[in-house]
């Protein structure tokens, strides 16, 4: 075997960019949890000292903190007055939980994937599967704070829009079920823009739905919100207008008696939303930065959940929509067609 010495120095050059990323995960958490972005933000540029004082956190600590953030490019430095200071952009990033682009929660998924390497390093070896509830918690409220931004920039406002008819129904009053709702995000984003209708949220992890119950009171929608454990062959109530699959649908054993259940469940007139991770059919068309992304979370997370289930189809994150439109065809659907998408999301309307 002979090496290019160009090519390898290129590639060791990737790979150190590559583990600078890796590393600063654990830092972009320490900044989430202890305020620090959040402080920055509202303070302008500060010196070490500032922020610590501003965070109630260690000056030495700070001051190599803000160092590593700024090698990053995740904050900016001005050297000749020796302070730290968040570009608009930064903050919206770190610093402003719930806008459009705040990316900071995803690091706890990322921490639940380290922290679970060993279980899924057994589940390659049996070929069994890790169901979601054997995660490490993290990755429950990681994936409420990384997905909440999308819903909310999207959802009302492009998403709903783009279903036929379905806008007009929710603004008179209609039935909609959130299946695979996790914290209830999705669903409180609903409710919030639809106050004469009625949403029901089910998920088959309990400490998920506790927790939905706690973010609609806080909301103040809990008067048109319930929330129920349930998997999503078997969530209760008829006639719905609409059924909902929030980035779930993949991570099922069996997609197929979903979408079964789903037709059961739908008014003859109602419509399935269904929002996946972008992907293309092709797996050498997802080779890029957002597939990247979708295809680390499937090995860790999606296809063991799926391989735990009964079935265990093991969709993946990364499907495609010849794919999906099978799965939704088998299961009792004659309409399919893509909604609308975004570069993260496939948004696809399903009916009887």
């Amino acid at each position: 075997m002979t090496i290019d010495p160009q090519k390898l120095n290129d590639f060791v050059g990737k790979m150190v960019g590559d583990l600078g990323a890796a590393m600063s995960a654990a830092l972009v958490m320490l900044g989430d949890r202890l305020g620090l972005y959040k402080r920055l933000a509202e303070a302008g540029a500060s010196t070490p000292a500032a922020l610590a004082q501003r965070s109630g956190t260690d000056e030495r600590y700070v001051r190599e903190w803000l160092a590593a953030q700024a090698a990053a490019g995740y904050v900016g430095y001005d050297a000749a007055t020796g302070t730290y200071a968040l570009s608009p952009e930064q903050a919206m990033v770190f610093a402003e939980e719930g806008g459009p682009a705040f990316m900071a929660g995803a690091y706890e998924i990322i921490a639940a994937m380290v922290r679970d390497e060993p279980i899924i390093a057994k589940a390659f070896r049996s070929g069994k599967g890790v169901g979601w509830h054997e995660h490490d918690a993290c990755l429950f409220r990681g994936t409420e704070r990384f997905f909440r931004p999308g819903y909310a920039a999207n959802l009302v406002a492009n998403w709903i829009p783009a279903l036929e008819g379905v806008e007009a129904k929710l603004e008179k009053g209609a039935r909609v079920a959130d299946v695979g709702c996790g914290h209830g995000a999705s669903t409180i984003v609903l409710a919030k823009a639809f106050p004469n209708s009625r949403f029901f949220g089910f998920d088959y992890h309990g400490p998920s739905i506790e927790r939905a119950h706690g973010a609609a009171a806080e909301a103040g929608v809990s008067d048109r919100t319930e929330f129920a454990v349930s998997t999503a062959k078997q969530f209760p109530g008829s006639g719905y207008d609409l059924v909902a699959f929030f980035d779930c649908l993949h991570d099922m054993g069996d997609p197929i008696g979903a979408a079964r259940h789903v037709r059961e469940a739908l008014d003859d007139d109602g419509t399935w939303l269904i929002v996946e991770p972008f992907a293309h059919d092709r797996t050498e068309d997802n080779l890029n930065p957002v597939g990247r992304i979708f295809y680390a979370a499937s090995t860790m997370i999606c296809t063991p959940a799926s391989l735990s289930q009964e079935v265990g189809l093991g969709l993946g994150a990364q499907a495609g929509e010849a794919r999906l439109r099978e799965v939704v065809t088998s299961g009792g659907f004659s309409r399919f067609r893509r909604a609308t998408e975004t570069p993260f999301n496939l948004v696809l309307e399903a009916r009887p």
